[in-house]
This record gives C-alpha cells, sequence and structure tokens, in this order.
C-alpha cells in the first residue's frame, strides 16, 4: 500500500484556508514528481485511493531535518515555498511532501510525528 505524507509547519500559525492551500500544493508535487520518476509507483497509488496523512513540526529547521532523514532513505521530499501573496513571506518554507510510496519507507520516517 501506498500514501503520501504532508507535513505542515505549525509554528507558522496559518489559518485554515492557507494551510489547505499549502498541502494541496505539497501533494501535488510529490504525485506530479513521482509520477515523472516512477509512472506505475504514481499509479498504484492513485488507483490505491491517493491514501495523505498531514502531520505537523515546530519549524524549519526541523523540517529541513525531515527532509535529509528521507532523502537518506530514497524517498521523494520536497519543500513547499510561499509566493508571498497572502499570510506569509515570500520564500518561507510553509509544507513538505513525502512520496507517494510504500507506507511503512514512509513510516519510518514520519512515525514520530503528531496529526496536525
Amino acid at each position: 500500500m501506498y500514501k503520501q505524507a504532508i507535513i505542515v509547519r505549525a509554528d507558522l500559525e496559518m489559518g485554515k484556508g492557507k494551510i489547505a492551500a499549502q498541502a494541496s500544493h505539497a501533494s501535488v508535487e510529490g504525485y506530479i514528481e513521482t509520477a515523472v520518476r516512477d509512472p506505475e509507483k504514481a499509479e498504484e497509488w492513485w488507483r490505491g485511493g491517493q491514501k495523505k496523512i498531514v502531520l505537523k513540526v515546530q519549524s524549519e529547521r526541523e523540517m529541513a531535518e525531515l527532509k535529509r532523514a528521507a532523502k537518506e532513505k530514497n524517498l521523494l521530499a520536497i519543500i513547499i515555498r510561499d509566493a508571498g501573496l497572502t499570510q506569509i513571506k515570500p520564500g518561507t518554507a510553509t509544507a513538505m511532501v513525502i512520496g507517494p510510496d510504500e507506507e511503512g519507507r514512509i513510516d519510518a520516517v514520519t512515525g514520530k510525528l503528531k496529526l496536525l
């Protein structure tokens, strides 16, 4: 079973709509990049219902460490940076996606994080 982990920075205190938009950006980026790199994996995730989990971190540093850990395990990890059109300064890291990939591989990196 495949899933995607969406990680949001809780320390930014974004509004609910902003969080939803940033999480959506992350999910789409993860899917598109996986479709380019591994079309079969992307298709399997798509056919399996596009399972996602949304988690939180408390800082940009924590997000960067999580990205490094994911990369060490050869997982797709992309940080989303805001355009700065509304609540957040341009270039601020707001969210991150890991995967889609096998659940166990993602859980090995994100298992200690709390749900958003």
